[in-house]
């Protein structure tokens, strides 16, 4: 019943990617450990945007179950992720649909910030944000929102600089790209 009241409580989480997050938090929502599995996949998604090796692990269909799941295992150790997150990426591996982790991931962190009673705000910037920014730009997003924030960050280098930044339905797009590409619209005209 638990994983049926997360999976409806949120709009952010659907598709393939959205059952194996609402089945994530149910575990550890019920194991206690819902903060503990966030900063494992938080670790772990660090680690794959460092690594080219990673990240062709997640992708490659050549690699075999077997080998993507003593790669990804090794990968776990490694990193001293908790033991739920790892038995997770077991599943993923087995069934392979490691390509899936960023999304549940991104679904599990949404369904965390729910329960917490958090918006979530997705946030796309040309460059990775340190600590500070981070914290900063949680406390003006909670200021205007009067709300608990949670981040979730990507970083696209095509932005060239600046942040997009969505809550909900709202967007706000202060991207030098999209600047740059309503400048030229502008001389177009």
């Amino acid at each position: 019943m638990a994983t049926f009241d997360a999976f409806q409580s949120s709009a952010d989480v659907s598709g393939l990617s959205g059952r194996y997050a609402t089945a994530l938090f149910a575990l550890a929502r019920q194991a206690g450990s819902l903060d503990a599995v966030a900063a494992s996949l938080g670790t772990l998604e660090a680690a794959i945007a460092q690594s080219a090796d990673a990240r062709r692990l997640l992708t490659s269909p050549v690699v075999s179950r077997a080998a993507a799941g003593k790669a990804i295992k090794a990968l776990a150790d490694t990193l001293a992720l908790d033991g739920l997150t790892t038995r997770f990426l077991g599943v993923l591996a087995a069934n392979r649909r490691l390509a899936s982790l960023r999304a549940a991931a991104r679904g599990y962190r949404a369904l965390l910030a729910r329960h917490k009673g958090e918006a979530t705000a997705q946030v796309t910037a040309a460059h990775p944000l340190s600590e500070a920014q981070r914290a900063q730009l949680a406390d003006k997003l909670k200021t205007k929102l009067k709300r608990d924030v949670a981040l979730d960050v990507t970083v696209d280098p095509a932005l060239l600089g600046g942040l997009v930044v969505k809550v909900g339905s709202r967007q706000i797009d202060s991207s030098l790209k999209t600047k740059l590409d309503s400048i030229a619209r502008a001389l177009k005209a």
